[in-house]
């Protein structure tokens, strides 16, 4: 609303530009002398006013757990940006690449010079960007090599296994304006040579989260979001939008519904997970719902018990860490 208003002004100040240059040059000019147009702009230099973009907004940030002056943030539209010193400085890293909006950002355990970006920012607003698919950084973010995906259009979250970071596992939303076939979990056990789609829910709900359990890593838990937007209007949330667990890396996956708002039906929008790796019994989600809030699992998700009524604001708000 605010751009559409500057503009507004913008082309009132150049109408009544033209408008007063015109008059007060056709005064000055003596009878019968011709006039071109292009004579009152020509004095004119040119400016970028836009289009703006939401380079500002952060979607997220990974930290080297050995070195915790490293830091690397991904931005809405402003690319991948990394601090070697706590954050005093920081160098942008991922200019050369096609794309600058990023969902998600991990650092392999096992070795963080493995840097994996998931580009296509994961919020539902009009401004949000699609991406080009998953890239992968072997030198610290030095360079950049695109590792496909690139119909998946929005990356909500990478997670790498703790010890062998060749096997990846993506959470894939899929397109924000429309149907589309890839989307759900994608699994890679090669370093991203090839992928398989691992959990696959329906055209119109893809994944927005996903976490891994650091002592098993077969074990996997899946936030289903149904989500669309369109040129009037938004649809965040149906009855596919759930959290889905796996214990066998993928293979096989069931929804879990003991004690979440949804177990008794009711449309669910957009899911948050994490698993408490002190004790990786301990499962949070954060679960917009009309009974939605936070909710937290002591037996790895079998059962749920609801702690508080936060609910999360689709658009922006939906993570918990």
């Amino acid at each position: 609303m605010e751009m559409k208003h500057t503009w507004n002004a913008l082309r009132t100040i150049l109408a009544c530009a033209a408008i007063f240059g015109g008059l007060s040059m056709s005064a000055l000019a003596a009878p019968g002398d011709q006039l071109n147009p292009r004579d009152k702009f020509k004095n004119l230099e040119f400016r970028e006013i836009g289009p703006a973009t939401m380079g500002g907004r952060i979607d997220d940030f990974a930290v080297v757990e050995s070195n915790p002056n490293i830091v690397y943030v991904g931005t809405a539209s402003g690319g991948v940006w990394k601090t070697t010193n706590n954050g005093t400085t920081w160098e942008p890293i991922f200019d050369k690449e096609s794309v600058s909006t990023v969902g998600d950002i991990a650092i392999a355990p096992s070795d963080p010079s493995v840097v994996w970006v998931g580009t296509g920012e994961p919020n539902n607003r009009q401004s949000s960007s699609w991406g080009a698919g998953a890239y992968k950084s072997t030198d610290g973010g030095k360079t950049w090599k695109k590792m496909g995906l690139e119909a998946t259009r929005h990356i909500g979250r990478i997670v790498i296994h703790p010890k062998n970071p060749d096997v990846v596992y993506v959470a894939a939303l899929g397109h924000l304006w429309g149907a589309n076939p890839e989307r759900g979990v994608y699994k890679t056990a090669d370093g991203g040579k090839t992928w398989s789609q691992v959990l696959k829910i329906t055209d119109d709900t893809g994944v927005s989260d996903i976490a891994m359990d650091p002592e098993s890593p077969d074990t996997l838990y899946a936030a289903a979001y149904e989500r669309r937007r369109t040129p009037y209007g938004f649809n965040g949330g149906g009855p596919d939008s759930a959290i889905y667990k796996t214990t066998d890396g993928g293979a096989n996956w069931k929804k879990l519904t003991k004690g979440l708002p949804y177990e008794n039906g009711g449309d669910t929008g957009r899911i948050g997970l994490d698993v408490y790796r002190k004790d990786p019994n301990i499962v949070y989600a954060i679960v917009q719902h009309e009974k939605g809030g936070t909710y937290r699992s002591e037996d790895k998700g079998e059962t749920w018990k609801k702690m508080g009524d936060t609910n999360p604001r689709p658009s922006y708000y939906s993570q918990i860490r």
